[in-house]
């Protein structure tokens, strides 16, 4: 395999450098989608090692990895790696998904994380239940932490897609595309981490958008 790393961010200055040093231990190449940051993301990325594409204004993260992946697809990458910018996805997993990607030789790896009622905001925990549930459904394959965006993908498998969501329901579009085209997928268990921040996800919203755009991916938008 030859992997590039894929980090959509807005607003990371805190965290990004060391997401970046960290996937760089890891993969050779990484890429930064600095989503119209007021902040020094962008910098900091740059600083950090990363070849970093900036958007001049907020365009939402599904947006972003769009323009993160026309910039992976023209190369000659076989595989890339999705990962977000606030450590709550950590680098040093990267190994777990690249092995289990050599091992498997599937298409896509899915990193899910190991969640414990009670141990994390209780809208979060079941928003993230619910719209699993309903996406594993729709896929026809278990998928039990659908929100994640940390995935190791098959370059190939995605040329032929024609991505549109423009925020967080990007990773139920992928999916239901890439199942539904035959593309194999394997999951890989890493442990849940909060490092303090706010996530930019909103639970009820954000899940009732993605569960209601999934509906239009899997059934009404024609192919």
């Amino acid at each position: 395999m030859t992997v590039c790393a894929l980090i959509a961010a807005f607003n990371e200055e805190a965290t990004v450098a060391a997401v970046v040093a960290g996937a760089r231990r890891h993969v050779p190449d990484v890429f930064v989608i600095d989503d119209g940051s007021a902040d020094r993301t962008a910098e900091r990325a740059a600083a950090a090692g990363a070849v970093v594409i900036s958007h001049a204004e907020n365009r939402g993260k599904g947006a972003a990895v769009r323009t993160g992946l026309a910039r992976v697809l023209a190369g000659a990458w076989t595989h890339v790696l999705l990962l977000d910018g606030d450590l709550q996805h950590d680098p040093e997993d990267i190994p777990k998904l690249l092995a289990a990607g050599e091992r498997s030789g599937c298409d896509l790896v899915i990193a899910e994380r190991a969640f414990a009622k009670g141990e994390m905001p209780t809208a979060r925990f079941y928003s993230n239940a619910i719209g699993s549930w309903i996406l594993s459904r729709f896929i026809g394959a278990e998928v039990t932490d659908s929100q994640c965006g940390f995935r190791l993908i098959r370059t190939g498998c995605l040329r032929p897609l024609t991505l549109t969501a423009t925020k967080y329901e990007l990773e139920t579009e992928m999916l239901i595309e890439l199942i539904g085209r035959g593309a194999s997928m394997c999951r890989v268990g890493v442990p849940a981490r909060y490092n303090g921040s706010t996530s930019k996800l909103r639970s009820v919203r954000d899940t009732c958008r993605t569960c209601l755009k999934a509906v239009w991916y899997r059934y009404l938008r024609r192919r």
